[in-house]
């Protein structure tokens, strides 16, 4: 696993972007080749998706033959809903980008039997030949999607109930009232993020440094379900200085001087 520190969030944001951006170009996706690219919601990766955009815009990079794959959506809220993650990925990213619609695949928390939404995504995913780079986020208790502490390491996507750290996280985005954020979400797992040849996680901000502390200097923990990524061979962590607030300071100089 490795860490890359910036001194800023609109840093650590534009590095990513231009990290997914060269991965992209470097496998240079074609109809019958695509890239397929797994993809968060969420405040963190906002400015990396910003980022892309621009990328877009000025002709640095193609969406037209990646597939993405997100991360969650809620339980039981319309997929038009404004806070819906359908709806997060369209307003904030692909509408600003040439993705193809059908190559967009999200959870549908309204499925009829949502187990066999969660399995066929798993089975879609490895039809495709698995993931080539998965971008995520961390909470604040250092969880990967929605597999809050305590989530097994060697889990895949599936019916989660949401704990209470993550709900009181979320009501930001519904007013701030407990009562009408989702109480249960489809997630991938975290096994299914650690299948892809590439993760990406972005951390920012002292909110996370605690997170962040346990998950790079301590041992993997199903408590911290993000120190799985110090078992993948392809795993990264940007971060801003604020995060890094909590790792000891030969941590923190050991990382910056192996940039």
């Amino acid at each position: 696993m490795k860490l890359v520190i910036h001194k800023t969030y609109n840093e650590l944001s534009q590095w990513a972007a231009n990290y997914i951006a060269e991965s992209i170009n470097k496998f240079n996706p074609s109809e019958e080749k695509p890239f397929v690219l797994g993809l968060p919601t969420g405040s963190s990766p906002l400015g990396t998706y910003t980022a892309l955009i621009e990328l877009y815009k000025a002709k640095k990079v193609s969406f037209e033959h990646v597939i993405t794959f997100n991360m969650d959506e809620y339980v039981a809220i319309a997929e038009d809903h404004p806070e819906s993650y359908h709806s997060f990925m369209f307003e904030n990213f692909f509408n600003h980008i040439d993705i193809k619609k059908e190559n967009v695949n999200i959870l549908d928390g309204n499925a009829a039997d949502l187990d066999k939404e969660c399995n066929d995504y798993e089975a879609k995913i490895k039809a495709i030949g698995g993931i080539h780079l998965f971008l995520g986020g961390m909470g604040a208790d250092g969880h990967l999607a929605f597999n809050v502490p305590g989530s097994s390491l060697q889990s895949t996507t599936r019916l989660v109930n949401l704990n209470y750290d993550t709900i009181v996280a979320n009501s930001r985005f519904f007013n701030n009232d407990l009562s009408l954020v989702p109480k249960q979400a489809l997630t991938v797992g975290v096994k299914t993020v650690l299948d892809s040849k590439q993760v990406l996680i972005v951390v920012n901000g002292y909110k996370k440094a605690r997170a962040l502390q346990n998950v790079v200097e301590n041992g993997m923990n199903h408590m911290w379900t993000l120190s799985a990524l110090q078992n993948h061979p392809n795993g990264i962590i940007v971060c801003d200085e604020d995060a890094t607030m909590e790792l000891k300071v030969g941590t923190v100089k050991y990382f910056k001087e192996s940039m």
